[in-house]
């Protein structure tokens, strides 16, 4: 999947389903079924979980072009180029590296590189970064996003770090292209399914309230 078409899948999906943790692929593949049944059709792996890379490899066999899958905690231009060549189809990472982020610009990848402050939200999206994933925002809060997008409203925003059922839509709605959930949507893996199926359901009733009460869109 090349970089627009990954951004644009995103950006239509506004929820990505983190797993980080005990997500080996038969974990990852249950999961990945209860969040596509409820509409949740990105996921984000992380290399620091249980077998992430086979894991996110199981789920885009299954899903097809109906899933966007991609690979966060990548740390290292070594780390981008094992996912790249495993297929990610995006990139994502708590940190923003110059030398990572050129190495998956340079394979028409998407990356979503971390920035907390204003500086380095300019620096990655002047090295043409489609989509900056502002990290950990959740704890920060919702108005210091608005302060941040406030002057760079013209910048895509994924919001990811300590993301909820009861705050993610607030983010979305202040101009957040998406929101990045792990813990509280997906658990660590030994969630029980009723839980990740209700807390799909209703982070994504919450969603389509924000889009179809024409809330914020990007």
């Amino acid at each position: 999947m090349q970089t627009e078409q990954a951004y644009d899948f995103i950006a239509s999906a506004r929820v990505i389903a983190g797993l980080r943790g005990h997500f080996p692929p038969d974990v990852a593949l249950r999961v990945a079924e209860i969040m596509m049944a409820q509409g949740i059709t990105a996921f984000e792996f992380t290399l620091n979980s249980e077998q992430p890379i086979p894991a996110m490899q199981a789920v885009k066999r299954e899903y097809g072009e109906s899933a966007c899958v991609g690979m966060g905690t990548v740390l290292s231009v070594d780390e981008a180029l094992r996912v790249l060549d495993a297929g990610a189809d995006f990139v994502v990472s708590p940190a923003f590296q110059p030398d990572v982020l050129r190495v998956v610009l340079d394979a028409d990848v998407l990356m979503a590189p971390g920035v907390t402050t204003p500086s380095e939200a300019v620096a990655a999206w002047d090295m043409g970064a489609p989509m900056l994933k502002i990290f950990p925002i959740g704890v920060l809060g919702l108005d210091y996003f608005k302060a941040v997008r406030g002057p760079l409203n013209h910048m895509k925003f994924m919001c990811n770090g300590g993301m909820t059922g009861d705050n993610a839509a607030q983010f979305l709605k202040a101009g957040a292209v998406a929101c990045g959930m792990a813990g509280w949507l997906t658990g660590d893996g030994h969630a029980p399914d009723d839980l990740l199926r209700t807390r799909a359901a209703h982070l994504q009733q919450a969603v389509r309230a924000v889009v179809d009460g024409g809330g914020q869109i990007v």
